[in-house]
């Protein structure tokens, strides 16, 4: 099936009052149809930054240019249109035509969005703007599509997941695979379906009460972490997930259920969790997402992941005892020597730093004595 988009749009000016943002915007990250205004403008806001817009249109007024796409009927006056391209800008004009709206979103999402003043004479730009008015979502999928994902205005990636998760979904039953998305919306590769296999196993987890992003620890969320973890080995093995699983069209709940565990372990070391004060223990995604692979596959490291949160003890622990022992010794030599160059900032008062040098002192000794042993008694076994 071939899909393009639409052409038998016809423009139409309509008040800025008759639009309400979309609750399905693939933007949102807790994407929920009964979220308040407030709660939506919060999230595009954290997932797009729309103080840069709101300079533009306080500076220079709403440029009426690009229509803004809505499902409804603009020709009643009374009717609401919600507007499924152009959530950004109309954001941007209901907090610069509503300064109740700022306060409303502090108080209730705890965050603090600049709003700049606007002219007089540029404030009735904010009043009415151009709309394209469709008849469903799928007569605007195409070109919404195209444009974000691999066109002039790219959502990040997590938006774009969704997006086609939804379009995915809901064309199935009329013989759409995401093949076909991605053609119609200019998509030559095969992220597509890694980023969608992604997002069901997010669902997943959120549907078992296991993991939501709302709870992730930092304010950005990096989906390409998780599906870029998703397609190396060691993390579909861990997770029980077919090898080569996001080759395929996707399918929701692929992870078993005797790995619904692991799969929390792993969304927690990746995202942390703010309600329990866990960071996470990936910090980027190169190489971070691949260590952490490397700790999953070795017993040892998962243990020490495990009880002690810290990527760098959990992967040092999955190398043989002698690369740890040579990185330790050379560490600890460069360490020593940094220590010795620094020695003038030692002004002789500090009885606890000169402890720690002993500490040093008596440690080194020990190793010393202890691979000093072990090399003759090597050399008296080859004499012997």
């Amino acid at each position: 099936m071939q899909l393009e988009a639409t052409t038998s749009m016809s423009v139409a000016r309509v008040s800025v009052g008759q639009l309400e943002l979309d609750p399905l915007n693939p933007r949102q990250f807790g994407r929920n149809k009964a979220a308040s205004d407030a709660a939506m403008i919060a999230d595009l806001h954290r997932s797009s930054d729309l103080e840069e817009l709101l300079q533009s249109i306080s500076a220079n007024g709403y440029m009426d240019i690009e229509p803004l796409i809505v499902l409804g009927n603009p020709g009643d006056a009374n009717a609401s249109l919600t507007v499924l391209e152009g959530n950004r800008r109309l954001a941007a004009l209901r907090l610069l035509r509503e300064p109740g709206l700022v306060a409303a979103i502090k108080a209730k999402e705890k965050l603090s969005i600049t709003v700049p003043p606007i002219a007089e004479g540029l404030r009735p730009t904010l009043d009415m703007v151009s709309v394209y008015p469709v008849a469903s979502r799928e007569e605007a999928r195409s070109f919404i599509g195209f444009k974000h994902i691999n066109g002039p205005a790219r959502w990040n990636a997590y938006a774009k997941a969704q997006f086609a998760a939804d379009w995915y979904r809901e064309g199935r039953s009329q013989g759409i695979d995401l093949a076909t998305i991605a053609r119609a919306i200019g998509d030559k590769h095969e992220t597509i379906k890694r980023m969608v296999s992604a997002v069901y196993v997010l669902e997943q987890a959120k549907e078992e009460g296991l993991f939501d992003i709302e709870d992730r620890y930092t304010v950005k969320f990096n989906f390409s972490h998780l599906y870029t973890a998703l397609c190396r080995s060691q993390y579909m093995k861990y997770l029980g997930l077919e090898s080569g699983w996001a080759a395929h069209d996707p399918e929701p709940n692929q992870v078993p259920a005797d790995k619904l565990d692991t799969l929390k372990k792993v969304l927690l070391w990746i995202y942390g969790s703010k309600r329990d004060g866990l960071e996470p223990v990936v910090k980027s995604q190169n190489p971070d997402i691949k260590r952490l692979g490397e700790v999953l596959a070795h017993a040892e490291g998962r243990n020490v992941l495990e009880a002690k949160r810290d990527l760098d003890v959990a992967h040092a622990s999955t190398e043989p005892v002698e690369s740890r022992l040579t990185t330790s010794l050379i560490r600890a030599r460069d360490n020593i020597g940094e220590a010795a160059r620094s020695i003038r900032g030692y002004d002789g008062h500090d009885q606890s730093l000169l402890d720690i040098a002993e500490d040093v002192k008596e440690t080194a000794e020990t190793v010393h004595d202890r691979m000093r042993k072990k090399r003759r008694e090597a050399n008296a076994g080859v004499e012997e």
